[in-house]
């Protein structure tokens, strides 16, 4: 079956630059809606808001698309897969009630335990009075406050006593952002162990599982500070053996599937599992809908084979013709460059230089997350600005873990805007963890004085 060669792509991040990026190289004409600066240098931006639903049909209507990629959940969660199916478009993503899986706190805690997939335990809470009137009368240990609904990753606090959970609860409700997702809000024990991120392609009967990669959801170095979109990630993890990885699939991925259709809510598209690695085992943090940014710039760079045969087939139901997908040796890591203020509010229109300088670095590549070029007239024409918390994603590919964060983090160290921040420690727990295990390798059997691992 001959590939789709018109590809539309929904959103304006670095996810959706990355999707564009591979999709182009796999030889795609690729249409951006609404796309920022640097999809503009790839591709073809359409001023179409990704929460245009009805607009976005038509426009893959006008324009013959072939394939349509959604990148953020939003539209996800509002039925744009629903809109383009009934239109008789092809579109990758799970429809509005699948999507809730993303969309839903609740309804994903409802799902895992029709799974008997491993969890943490949680209370849910229809009021703020509820929610604090609980906290206030459990013991005072560490828990997890989530609002029930999206709120831009934003919704999810990670709290270290009572107090801290009770001013989470409050900001639920007096945040803007929060207040919407937080018609429904949970409370959960908090699982200690370490995060990873396990991605998968699914067609509702296959499961095609990506390399797993570990993200930093913390806006500060150490883990410290609040919770933001996503910092930084990296690919592979080694946290995550070939093992581990069939204990996942076996365990999580396969069971969630087989609850979604008892549920009578089949999933196709990207199967997110934020996990926790515990002394237990692996447990479902959360669930996503879609790609994670910007774990998807850290996956797409290294991965060698056709993402457009992988998407197409998925749409078309037929993973299982396909071959598994082939992945770049080494390593790749990504460095979320942020605005001044972020995850609070921010500065945009701030000229961005060094683009090129970072370009320009081997095995580098920058997606851009929050870009847009400007219209102010006293500054040269195609001057690229900030326009959003998370600015720059910046990707780099290496031999090793250790040589890609060194040319993504040379990369970085080109780019300058007023009040451009990043974590300088992407990796760094990985990095850690991969010394201790080649000097555990190295030091002398006890008996035989043969080095571990030597034959």
């Amino acid at each position: 079956m001959p590939l789709s060669r018109r590809v539309l792509v929904v959103g304006s991040g670095g996810r959706e630059h990355a999707l564009a990026w591979k999709l182009v190289r796999d030889g795609a004409e690729v249409i951006v809606a609404p796309g920022n600066a640097g999809t503009a240098a790839i591709a073809e931006n359409v001023p179409v808001d990704a929460g245009d639903i009805p607009s976005l049909v038509e426009l893959a209507r006008r324009r013959q698309i072939d394939l349509t990629v959604v990148g953020p959940e939003a539209p996800l969660v509002a039925g744009i897969v629903d809109a383009f199916t009934a239109a008789g478009l092809r579109i990758f993503g799970p429809t509005a009630r699948a999507a809730m899986l993303e969309g839903s706190k609740l309804f994903c805690k409802q799902i895992l335990h029709r799974g008997d997939v491993p969890t943490a335990m949680f209370q849910q809470f229809r009021s703020v009075a509820g929610a604090r009137e609980y906290v206030n009368a459990r013991e005072d240990m560490p828990v997890v406050v989530k609002a029930d609904g999206l709120a831009a990753g934003k919704g999810v606090f990670v709290c270290q006593d009572r107090e801290s959970a009770l001013a989470a609860i409050d900001s639920l409700s007096s945040d803007p952002l929060c207040a919407t997702a937080a018609k429904g809000i949970l409370i959960e024990e908090r699982l200690d162990g370490i995060e990873v991120s396990v991605m998968a392609i699914t067609d509702g009967r296959t499961i095609v599982t990506l390399p797993p990669l570990q993200d930093h959801k913390a806006a500060y170095d150490g883990d410290q500070g609040p919770n933001t979109g996503g910092m930084g990630a990296y690919c592979p993890t080694p946290f995550v053996t070939p093992e581990l990885l069939s204990e996942i699939e076996s365990r999580i991925l396969v069971p969630t599937l087989h609850a979604m259709r008892r549920a009578k809510v089949p999933f196709h598209g990207v199967l997110y599992a934020g996990l926790m690695l515990t002394a237990q085992g692996p447990k479902v943090l959360e669930f996503n809908a879609r790609f994670g940014d910007p774990e998807c710039e850290a996956l797409l760079v290294r991965m060698e084979s056709s993402l457009l045969e992988l998407l197409d087939a998925a749409v078309d139901r037929r993973l299982e013709s396909i071959e598994p997908p082939t992945w770049r040796e080494g390593a790749s890591l990504t460095v979320v460059m942020a605005a001044e203020g972020y995850p609070g509010p921010v500065a945009k229109g701030l000229p961005i230089r060094g683009l090129s300088a970072a370009e320009a670095i081997e095995a580098a590549t920058v997606f851009h997350s929050a870009t847009k070029f400007s219209t102010d007239t006293a500054l040269p024409s195609g001057t690229i600005v900030s326009d959003g918390g998370r600015t720059l994603a910046v990707t780099a590919v290496g031999e090793s873990l250790a040589k890609a964060k060194l040319q993504a983090y040379s990369a970085v160290r080109e780019i300058r805007w007023q009040g451009a921040w990043c974590r300088k420690d992407i990796a760094d727990k990985a990095l850690a963890f991969e010394r201790a295990a080649a000097a555990e390798a190295d030091e002398p059997d006890a008996v035989g004085g043969i080095a571990k691992g030597e034959g």
